[in-house]
């Protein structure tokens, strides 16, 4: 039964080394989102049994795959991450007995990792560089899926004014200016709920994309109130 005694001290490790470096990073990319994705991730993992997804590529996948997120890291340390990790996937070996690395599976987790995300996937696609590997790897779609149902909803909300809050970036301005956390619901996480890949994903998106339209016209019904008039009574 999934994990073992080595894929447990697989796991624990990834959760070291996840929290170690992504203590530095703030509140939207930090241990606490990326411990939401490993759970979602695990919970689609799951419910697509049928295509027998291997839960240890999902877990470590998630556990990793903001630690080289290039909002917070030099190009040099992003530049290739097989190199980044595989110390990591060497002391697995050594102090854990999991060989990852011989039986491929090191390769496929940092793969996923370098495919998570929505920017990177955008470039692929306006370059025509989507290969199938894209268009079929469960592990991939069940990391992504989890990465993106963090973005939006309730937490989504919460992450995209922390991480405005962090980079001074205006939560909201008159109209006409395009660098608010407002703008950046229209410009990419609205659009998020029509690029979920798993069937799991896209039932939890559904409800979490209302939550964004509701809260946006929360958004602009409050800006644009106006004061009732108040009858005087003598």
């Amino acid at each position: 039964m999934y994990p073992n005694t080595q894929e447990q001290g697989a796991l624990q490790a990834a959760e070291n080394l996840m929290n170690e470096i992504m203590a530095r990073y703030d509140p939207s990319h930090d241990a606490f989102h990326v411990q939401r994705v490993r759970k979602t991730a695990l919970s689609i993992a799951r419910a697509l049994s049928a295509q027998k997804p291997d839960l240890l590529v999902v877990e470590l996948a998630a556990l990793l795959h903001d630690v080289l997120d290039k909002k917070y890291v030099s190009e040099t340390e992003a530049a290739d991450p097989y190199g980044y990790f595989l110390p990591f996937f060497q002391s697995l070996s050594l102090e854990h007995g999991l060989d990852l690395i011989n039986d491929g599976r090191a390769r496929e987790i940092v793969k996923v990792v370098e495919n998570v995300s929505w920017t990177t996937e955008k470039k692929l696609r306006s370059t025509g560089k989507i290969e199938e590997w894209h268009r079929t790897c469960i592990e991939l779609h069940c990391v992504q899926d989890a990465d993106r149902l963090d973005a939006i909803g309730a937490f989504g909300i919460m992450r995209c004014a922390a991480y405005s809050a962090a980079v001074n970036r205006p939560l909201h301005a008159p109209p006409g200016r395009l660098d608010t956390a407002v703008q950046h619901f229209y410009d990419k996480l609205l659009h998020i709920q029509e690029r979920l890949k798993t069937e799991p994903g896209k039932q939890m998106g559904a409800k979490r994309h209302q939550f964004m339209v509701d809260f946006l016209n929360s958004v602009e019904n409050e800006y644009n109130a106006e004061a009732l008039e108040v009858a005087c009574t003598a």
